[in-house]
């Protein structure tokens, strides 16, 4: 039964259940206008809470990595420095209508690292000196040869010379220092051949050079900017990349051994989580493209802060082979850490001693190798370190030989009756002996650690 009832000026349906409840009913048009609400609420909240999480994520990225910010205003700063050529008529009337060259030229070799920008800076300087050099000779020689043989002599040269170049970038050695040379030198060559066809040798000089000019108005802004303000050197950061990885695989290495060893009662005395301390090794296998690629532009760098002209930057490769061949290792020893089978605990207690101590060495001594490179300073105390490990791996072989020629200890286990009214019958001994592969992962952790 419905009754109608006016609270606060407004008309209230409400209806008695049969149970002896009531509710009240709610007119059409007022949920139709929540409903509006709501869509109006979603239509304007959605676009802004995705703007504000694009926005608090950008943040959270500048303060953990400032340096992609400082690069992005030094890119800023070079666009800005080089509109001038457009905003002042005298400079603008210099360099005609090929100012936007300039803003090309800002926009595509400028990195993030000043190894990299002078890679492209050179690239792009030669690449562009030498086709232009050759599509202007080819333009006399096809002048001078006639009307008829024009088109097949500047069709011939592009052919040949955009195969040719084409076919240097699939070279190792020039595609990884002058592959975007080699792209330049392509699009430059075809523009400027096809292009001055219909122009004569003088205007098509004319072209060239201005061209060559604007780009080296942009090149060497580029270089300035890099080098002077905030430089990031890719020199140092792939030293410090080396270095980094030589910390986390002691403490890779430190934190596997530990976690192998310790029963269910021991807790590591670091207050970092230890699975973070063992993962660290995974950083240096993954890390060999970065080191390939700032070793790469390192080279091109000039003498800076420790790191003198003709720097060895090729030892650094080396360095991150002989690490990710230790990281290898190290994976080899996290799996038996993780393996659902385990050996038994008095071999464990049997070799845990020297196992710890060899680990421990060796942490130190990667600890110690990472300090030298880090203060570029000749060790003191790493021949040392040295026969330490040298004795600490005598100790584990000792352990290894001592072991007993049955190494699998049976176990004793009482199985009590399974009825209750069987109670006074005697209990049931069983004798467990564990197979060859309840120890099989102790044996190759410790093969490992050797």
């Amino acid at each position: 039964m419905a009754k109608e009832k006016e609270v606060s000026g407004k008309l209230e349906w409400r209806v008695n259940e049969p149970d002896g409840t009531s509710r009240v009913l709610v007119p059409e048009s007022e949920l139709g206008h929540k409903a509006w609400l709501l869509w109006l609420k979603g239509l304007f909240y959605r676009p802004i809470s995705k703007i504000w999480r694009f926005l608090d994520k950008s943040w959270n990225l500048g303060v953990a990595e400032p340096q992609k910010v400082i690069h992005g205003a030094k890119v800023g700063l070079a666009l800005l420095i080089v509109s001038i050529f457009y905003y002042d008529q005298s400079l603008y009337d210099g360099v005609g209508g090929y100012a936007t060259w300039a803003i090309m030229t800002v926009v595509v070799v400028f990195e993030s690292n000043v190894g990299a920008t002078l890679s492209k800076c050179i690239n792009r300087a030669t690449g562009t000196f030498l086709a232009g050099s050759l599509a202007l000779g080819v333009q006399w020689i096809a002048c001078k040869s006639g009307e008829t043989f024009k088109p097949i002599i500047i069709g011939i040269s592009v052919f040949i010379l955009a195969s040719a170049a084409t076919f240097s970038r699939f070279i190792p050695s020039v595609k990884t220092r002058f592959d975007y040379g080699a792209m330049i030198f392509i699009l430059t060559f075809s523009m400027v051949a096809v292009s001055g066809y219909r122009k004569p040798v003088d205007k098509l000089f004319a072209f060239a050079s201005q061209r060559f000019s604007t780009i080296a108005v942009g090149i060497s802004l580029c270089i300035i900017i890099s080098m002077l303000f905030c430089p990031i050197w890719a020199g140092s950061e792939l030293h410090n990349l080396i270095v980094r990885n030589l910390e986390k695989l002691a403490d890779s290495l430190e934190g596997s051994v530990a976690e192998y060893f310790k029963d269910d009662k021991t807790v590591l005395g670091n207050e970092e989580d230890p699975s973070i301390r063992i993962e660290g090794y995974k950083c240096v296998l993954n890390s060999k493209a970065t080191e390939d690629v700032m070793a790469n532009f390192a080279r091109w760098e000039p003498a800076h802060g420790l790191f003198n002209f003709r720097h060895p930057w090729k030892q650094y490769l080396m360095i991150g082979a002989s690490m990710r061949n230790c990281a290898y290792c190290i994976e080899a020893l996290n799996s038996c850490v993780n393996s659902e089978i385990q050996a038994p605990d008095y071999l464990k207690k049997h070799f845990s001693n020297a196992c710890m101590i060899l680990s421990s060495n060796s942490s130190e001594v990667l600890r110690e190798l990472a300090y030298t490179m880090k203060t570029m300073t000749k060790s003191s105390k790493i021949d040392f370190l040295v026969e330490e490990i040298n004795l600490a791996v005598l100790e584990l072989q000792d352990s290894l030989k001592s072991v007993p020629n049955s190494p699998i200890e049976p176990t004793v286990t009482t199985l009590k009756a399974p009825n209750p009214n069987d109670a006074n019958r005697e209990p049931i001994t069983k004798t467990v002996i564990p197979s060859i592969m309840d120890i099989s992962p102790l044996g190759l952790f410790c093969i490992f650690v050797d």
